[in-house]
């Protein structure tokens, strides 16, 4: 392995690593909200299922689709770094504000700008870099996540109320924060299978960039098991500022509906981790959460707060992309 290699894996694992702390907010924000466990043991409780995910996740779609977001020939070990140097930065900037911004967008927002800057350089257009299929669903998920989220997180929490209409509320609840220790639990392993893939993919296309792997061999084991330790890790030291965007900011939570929220977020972080789609677990906890706030009533949700994380939302890859281009032109200058 060349010293270049070693630096990029390294980004790589540390971009990771942020990744787990900036989204553990969203693992654990509605338990920390309705006080099922305190910030310490969310956080635990969150790494573990982080973690299992390893043990029964084998199929790596989403990291195929990562490593797939620019053609090959305009991939380089520069052009990786410049993406991670890029994801990084502005992972770190929205976890300093406390902006529940998408991790996985701004990866690919980073790899995808680094490896268009390249092909200008190269003599050819910057889009013909690109690969638009998985560049167009990762875009049209960044809408549909939360949609779906919300959608579902609408039905299951009315159709608990429904089933619950008649049960003494106080035994009620007792039962919703014992369920929510589930839901929370079930919705950290759907974020460990779909977050640690992105990073999977990008070690993987680094180590064949380099001529250390050929496309026909398998992705090695020890990337896998690098890649989950390290986002549990990262959600063991927590993101507390967007906790309390995520779990008091959009809408109040009880139990019974941090349940709805949080069953939501990690259905639909199953079904598109299934399908190999990169979304965001952010988009789809806080389109969860909007649609539980909507199934009290429409002004239950604070538009004002959700209006902002949107646009977050929204210039998240061009932003990322835009660093991305930047360094890759400083490197290619030193």
């Amino acid at each position: 392995m060349t010293t270049l290699l070693v630096v990029v894996i390294a980004l790589a694992i540390i971009f990771d690593f942020i990744n787990g702390f900036h989204d553990a907010a969203n693992s654990i924000a509605t338990v920390v909200s309705t006080k099922v466990l305190s910030p310490f043991m969310a956080v635990l409780w969150a790494a573990a299922f982080n973690f299992l995910a390893y043990f029964i996740i084998k199929d790596h779609k989403v990291a195929n689709t990562i490593a797939k977001t620019v053609f090959e020939n305009f991939i380089t070990l520069h052009v990786i770094l410049a993406g991670l140097v890029a994801a990084i930065t502005w992972n770190l900037i929205t976890w300093w504000f406390g902006i529940p911004s998408s991790s996985s967008h701004t990866l690919i927002g980073g790899f995808a700008g680094a490896g268009m800057t390249n092909a200008m350089f190269m003599g050819a257009s910057a889009f013909s870099a690109i690969n638009s299929g998985p560049i167009i669903k990762t875009i049209a998920f960044i809408f549909l996540a939360p949609v779906i989220g919300s959608i579902i997180g609408y039905v299951i929490n009315i159709a608990i109320l429904h089933i619950c209409k008649n049960s003494r509320p106080s035994k009620a609840e007792k039962w919703f924060k014992r369920l929510q220790l589930v839901s929370s639990g079930a919705l950290s392993f759907a974020h460990g299978g779909n977050d640690a893939q992105k990073v999977m993919g990008i070690i993987y296309v680094s180590l064949i960039s380099a001529g250390v792997l050929k496309h026909s061999d398998a992705m090695p084991e020890w990337i896998p098991l690098v890649c989950y330790s390290a986002i549990a890790l990262g959600t063991m030291s927590g993101g507390w500022k967007i906790v309390k965007t995520m779990g008091t900011k959009i809408t109040k939570i009880t139990p019974l509906e941090g349940v709805s929220a949080e069953t939501a977020g990690a259905v639909t972080l199953f079904i598109t981790e299934r399908f190999g789609i990169p979304v965001s677990t952010t988009h789809t906890l806080t389109g969860s959460i909007i649609g539980v706030g909507l199934s009290k009533r429409i002004s239950a949700v604070r538009w004002g707060v959700t209006i902002n994380l949107i646009w977050a939302w929204i210039i998240t890859i061009p932003i990322s992309a835009l660093i991305a281009g930047l360094v890759f032109t400083l490197l290619r200058s030193v």
